[in-house]
């Protein structure tokens, strides 16, 4: 009996101990919502609604009717009637737009004639899981466009082989290569992991290990507190991409396109962004533990919400509305701009204000709950 009640007052106690948590207590049920949501719901891997540039040099009714089938598929989504090929152009390079749908001028003037008439797609192909099925699906508006069109002379095309050849042309990842998209995506994952959680347990490290009345004693702000305990860490994160580059090229074959001089200023700019979100946690954190669990609460979101494990564009409104706030998804279109579709800076400055505001914020965050004492 008295076995029973000594494992009953340890139970007792690590109830207790467990409510007066309340951080881990909410983790033990937040976690598996939030998964439960964002595989539910979030994740979506026959992205649709994806946005298209029509480039359209023929203007009749077969071509007009053609433009309509191919919105109806549900897959595209209209946003810009380009003017010529350079602004079109532009456009998929600056990611405005996932696929380019050209329409020459001799369009209809070829299928009169009985000529092979051509439709070209240009995609982004750096996230290869989007192009197949929206090409398919461009296929099948055409197909079922012509057979309701095509009348008298033309009507012989109907059910046939179809006088329209659909050219794909993959930009950015002309072979369609997965890892071409994976491992500049698995940089900024890598990074956010590691230097979240590094910053995270920096001052709960000093409060358990009962140093933090040796840092307070200092006479130093809040500031360069946060800095002091971020600089080590940026040498660490420029070793990881250093060792990712290098392996990126050897081993996978990723090209790297673009500017070293503009990777290199948003990476560190991102993994300075990373370290203060950690810094933030760990003024939250009460203790190592807390840490951990709310680097790790970070992490998921920006793994599933960022367009590194699925095709960002895929994802609800609300969904993208989540990774629009997270740093990782700014990142992930920079690392992938500059490596394979060769971006400039200027196509690539929204993203990078992005992250410089982030900076702003969060370092305000910190600075504005880093304790003085040691309450």
């Amino acid at each position: 009996m008295s076995v029973l009640l000594r494992l009953w007052a340890i139970i007792v106690k690590e109830v207790q101990q467990l409510r007066r948590d309340r951080l881990t207590f909410a983790m033990m049920f937040g976690i598996p919502i939030v998964q439960l949501v964002l595989f539910g719901f979030a994740i979506n891997a026959d992205p649709r609604e994806l946005p298209v540039a029509i480039l359209s040099s023929d203007q009749t009714q077969i071509t007009r009717a053609i433009t309509a089938a191919i919105t109806n598929t549900g897959y595209f989504r209209v946003v810009k009637l380009a003017s010529s090929e350079s602004e079109a152009d532009t456009l998929l390079q600056r990611g405005d737009v996932q696929f380019v749908i050209d329409i020459p001028g001799d369009f209809t003037r070829n299928l009169i004639r009985h000529q092979k008439a051509q439709i070209a797609i240009e995609a982004d192909a750096t996230d290869p899981a989007t192009v197949g099925p929206a090409v398919s699906a461009v296929n099948e508006a055409v197909s079922f466009t012509l057979n309701r069109e095509l009348a008298g002379v033309l009507s012989s095309y109907r059910a046939g082989a179809g006088p329209v050849d659909v050219i794909l042309h993959r930009r950015y990842n002309p072979e369609g290569i997965t890892r071409y998209n994976v491992v500049p995506g698995l940089l900024g994952i890598i990074l956010t992991m590691t230097m979240v959680m590094m910053t995270a347990l920096s001052v709960t490290r000093e409060r358990e290990r009962g140093t933090m009345e040796n840092l307070l004693a200092m006479p130093v702000r809040p500031f360069e507190v946060m800095a002091g305990k971020i600089a080590p860490y940026i040498l660490i994160g420029g070793v990881q991409v250093a060792v990712v580059l290098i392996a990126a090229n050897l081993m996978f074959g990723v090209p790297f396109a673009g500017s070293f001089s503009i990777f290199a200023f948003a990476t560190i700019l991102f993994i300075t962004v990373n370290l203060a979100l950690g810094f933030t946690f760990s003024t939250i954190a009460q203790n190592q533990l807390q840490a951990m669990q709310m680097s790790f609460f970070f992490l998921m979101p920006a793994i599933l919400l960022s367009g590194f494990a699925f095709p960002f564009r895929g994802m609800p409104g609300w969904a993208q509305a989540i990774g629009e706030v997270l740093p990782t998804t700014h990142f992930l279109r920079i690392v992938r701009g500059v490596m394979l579709k060769a971006a400039t800076f200027d196509q690539l400055a929204p993203e990078m204000a992005v992250l410089a505001l982030m900076l702003v914020v969060v370092s305000a965050i910190a600075i504005s709950r880093y304790r003085v004492t040691l309450d």
